[in-house]
């Protein structure tokens, strides 16, 4: 089994970082590299506990689908995703926020295990890991840029700029 694990402090409330991670549609803009769109269950919008989402992308030069379900959710603290079909052998990936000096600590945990015994973890070794790390920071970087945006936004709108 691999493990990602990442931070990302994120200078906005939780509740708006909570939202824009289990957003899909913020998801697909993300993943516009590999034209990753939801087919199937939650396709838009903000997915909840017991949702499944079917997703299609082209990774390494197939287009493949991949369903997860959201299995538990602790609004705004915690959901964790399942793969329930895909190329893995297993997938979870649990989304931990906290509020830290007046910021939010986004945490990543994504814990998967390719198919094919000895060949999987060597490609796992060799590939994958740094491949979904950087697919994950991508992500990351869309959902900070705009949780800071919005709260720019509302700073700007509540807190007029005096000349």
């Amino acid at each position: 089994m691999s493990r990602i694990y990442l931070e990302t402090y994120i200078n906005a409330d939780v509740q708006t970082v909570f939202d824009l991670a289990r957003n899909i549609d913020l998801h697909q803009k993300s993943t516009s590299k590999t034209n990753e769109k939801a087919i199937a269950g939650r396709t838009s919008g903000l997915i909840e506990e017991n949702e499944t989402v079917t997703w299609r992308a082209k990774h390494l030069g197939v287009y493949q689908t991949l369903t997860t379900k959201i299995i538990c959710m602790d609004k705004p603290h915690q959901f964790t995703d399942e793969m329930q079909k895909g190329a893995f052998k297993s997938l979870r990936h649990q989304h931990i926020f906290k509020k830290v000096e007046g910021k939010t600590l986004m945490i990543d945990i994504f814990d998967f295990e390719s198919p094919l015994g000895i060949i999987g973890k060597a490609f796992n070794r060799i590939f994958l890991k740094n491949y979904m790390k950087q697919f994950l920071i991508e992500r990351n970087k869309l959902i900070k840029a705009t949780a800071e945006s919005a709260t720019m936004s509302h700073n700007v709108t509540t807190y007029p700029r005096i000349e």
